[in-house]
């Protein structure tokens, strides 16, 4: 059953089951508090504005995207793709974008792509779905199925936020990669999109001036399991989850309290 982070009482709930499965996580969510559930607008519209931020910051994705939607109204698929690609270019998107944000709605509009189907389809199978469409990263693809469909599985590997969180929380020698990411979320399925919720939350905490990671911070015993293990999910596709490496479990094993 996909499991879905619609409201916020639903990340609550999450969070608190995760935090009786798996111990570890319950002095991150004493200190963080509960984390605001980040939500934005799902469907075409959605995906085309997580394409805009592709690899920007903040304020420069906030103002190509207003630029955009603006420009572009109704932002659909149709119009995306019957909108010259010089028009485009002049309201800040670049070349490599316009021709994903073409080629996407080109697919929507063949009835190739169905975004809100991929609301009710495993995590794991939407993700394999999304990153074998023309310039839909890994990356791209975790946070629409996230913030814009709700996917309570969606686990973003490879943001670096939540990659620092897990090696300051659990006191690594060094940041996980992504494979390693990948691995160590496994113990948190099918909610480890509220773990990224929660670990972002303690980035910010601990990317704070004045801010000491305490002993506490690290696994209540070092090289323990969850309490409750969850089972594997069958469909999960193995290009979007490669096996990980025996280091990366062996690295959270020696983290030290």
């Amino acid at each position: 059953m996909t499991q879905h982070l619609h409201t916020q009482a639903d990340l609550d709930r999450a969070l608190g089951e995760l935090t009786l499965r798996d111990p570890r996580l319950a002095p991150l969510l004493a200190l963080t508090g509960m984390p605001a559930l980040r939500r934005r607008e799902p469907g075409f519209a959605g995906l085309a504005s997580t394409i805009c931020g592709q690899q920007l910051s903040t304020h420069a994705a906030a103002a190509i995207w207003a630029r955009l939607s603006a420009a572009v109204t109704p932002l659909d698929a149709e119009r995306i793709r019957r909108a010259r690609t010089d028009r485009l270019g002049r309201l800040g998107l670049s070349a490599a974008k316009i021709r994903t944000l073409k080629a996407i709605a080109g697919e929507v509009m063949k009835g190739h792509l169905d975004l809100d189907e991929l609301a009710g389809a495993p995590a794991d199978e939407a993700h394999a779905r999304l990153i074998a469409l023309h310039g839909i990263g890994p990356w791209t693809a975790d946070i629409y199925l996230l913030f814009c469909l709700g996917h309570g599985d969606a686990w973003p590997a490879g943001d670096l936020a939540v990659q620092e969180a897990i090696r300051i929380a659990f006191v690594l020698p060094t940041r996980p990669g992504t494979k390693e990411t990948i691995a160590l979320g496994d113990a948190w399925r099918p909610w480890r999109g509220a773990a990224a919720h929660l670990f972002w939350a303690y980035y910010k905490l601990a990317k704070a001036p004045g801010f000491a990671a305490a002993p506490a911070l690290a696994p209540v015993e070092a090289g323990t399991e969850p309490a409750t293990k969850p089972a594997r999910n069958p469909n999960a596709d193995r290009r979007s989850r490669p096996e990980a490496k025996p280091a990366a479990s062996e690295r959270l094993k020696r983290a030290k309290p």
